[in-house]
């Protein structure tokens, strides 16, 4: 259970203005989460609300959301809150990032709600860029991107490759749009924001994408804008729970759009699907689904395997079982082929697909080593996944496109006009 907890004789925050025709009487809200940061709040408030009264042209709250802190964060962002009319601080007895931003948005006022990390890795200059396409009411939700073209970043090659590679298998297995699902840097209107909320199930780091897929589900624009990042030496996210714990999101996010209960009450404009191919927007979800559970049990092979072998021969070994079993979910689920007719036939021609995702692979771990000698085992396993993302997508269009097309699934006469052939695909040729 939540409290909310601000410092006694702090001015409330100021009701919203009524909304003019340039937008300058809106409310932005900006919320900064916290987890045990006593070494860099005071700091950092500070600087953004400097930065905000200077050059924002908006009316604006900072509401510091310190989720279950150990340390003195919370005795720190009262002291600010007490010094500070436009600065509240909020506290929540249970961590989790998610949990904190769906605390303060779910009950704000404003008519933007954004949030920023703590270390305020990105710069602040692009902050109006972020908010102005929301109170134009041009976009719904708006992002800052590492990965797009424009922007600026400095960070090691360690998390420049888990970046990429976790939002590239969020293009490839769930079709996402947007450029980069992570970075502490977004804002949204808040009225949509508010109807999203009860269907994002995430409370932690995952909850920023299970947001922004939802929001696209629902066929809301999401405006990008290109940042400047540093990154900070200090972070201290476990990266490799992160990336587990985002696998796990995604496979429950994919099993959601399977049943059709990624749904969100709100109006949006027409989503891509429409102009899919009949019969592909039922096979994506299935074959992402099994996509990720392939990808989540080759990972672990892989790295049980490298315990007694090198990396090439274990992601080789890897690839060859859950290729196997990965072939013979998707005849079965998403192209609804049934009985051992021709099953060795697929098996073989899945065979394709292993052969194209062992060279995007094992290029990619040579590469990696030939670059980076040492690579630690996180850093291997990262680039698995991201040639396994790329070799995903193939591997989608081969088996429609060629293993299971309609055509190839029998030698049965042509149907009678008034009797159309049935399609085992789910649809119509691609």
């Amino acid at each position: 259970m939540s409290r909310l907890t601000t410092e006694p004789g702090t001015p409330a925050a100021p009701p919203p203005a009524p909304p003019d025709r340039g937008g300058r009487g809106r409310l932005v809200e900006v919320v900064v989460p916290v987890h045990n940061e006593e070494r860099v709040l005071a700091a950092s408030v500070e600087r953004l609300h400097a930065y905000l009264a200077e050059s924002l042209p908006y009316p604006f709250r900072i509401t510091v959301a310190d989720n279950a802190s150990t340390d003195a964060t919370w005795p720190i962002a009262r002291d600010l809150a007490a010094r500070h009319p436009r600065v509240r601080a909020v506290h929540l007895r249970d961590k989790g990032r998610g949990r904190a931003l769906r605390h303060v948005w779910s009950t704000s006022d404003a008519d933007v709600v954004a949030y920023m990390d703590v270390d305020l890795s990105t710069d602040l200059d692009a902050f109006l860029p972020l908010v102005a396409p929301l109170i134009s009411g041009h976009s719904d939700l708006a992002i800052g991107s590492r990965l797009t073209r424009g922007s600026a970043v400095v960070r090691g090659p360690r998390r420049e490759i888990i970046s990429r590679c976790y939002n590239l298998l969020l293009r490839t297995a769930l079709a996402a749009r947007f450029t980069d699902a992570q970075c502490g840097f977004k804002a949204a209107r808040t009225e949509i924001v508010q109807a999203l909320l009860p269907s994002v199930e995430d409370e932690e780091w995952f909850f920023d994408t299970e947001l922004l897929l939802l929001a696209e589900r629902n066929g809301l624009r999401i405006h990008e804008v290109p940042v400047d990042w540093v990154d900070d030496p200090d972070s201290r996210v476990d990266v490799l729970r992160t990336a587990r714990d985002d696998l796990r999101g995604m496979a429950r996010v994919a099993r959601r759009m399977l049943t059709g209960a990624f749904r969100a009450p709100v109006g949006g404009r027409p989503g891509p699907a429409a102009a899919l191919p009949a019969g592909m927007a039922r096979q994506l979800p299935v074959f992402a689904v099994i996509g990720a559970v392939s990808t989540i049990a080759q990972l672990i092979l892989f790295v049980l395997l490298r315990l007694v072998m090198g990396p090439l021969w274990a992601n080789a070994l890897s690839l060859v079982v859950t290729t196997v079993g990965n072939t013979a979910a998707n005849r079965r689920f998403t192209f609804g082929v049934t009985g051992p007719g021709r099953a060795l036939r697929q098996q073989l021609e899945g065979g394709a697909a292993f052969l194209l995702g062992l060279a995007l692979s094992t290029g990619g771990l040579a590469a990696l080593h030939a670059a980076a000698p040492g690579a630690g085992r996180a850093v291997e396993v990262a680039a698995v996944v991201a040639a396994n993302a790329v070799a995903t997508l193939a591997r989608f269009l081969l088996m429609r496109a060629w293993i299971f097309h309609p055509r190839r699934l029998g030698d049965r006469p042509a149907q009678p006009a008034a009797q159309p052939a049935a399609d085992n695909t789910g649809g119509t040729p691609a």
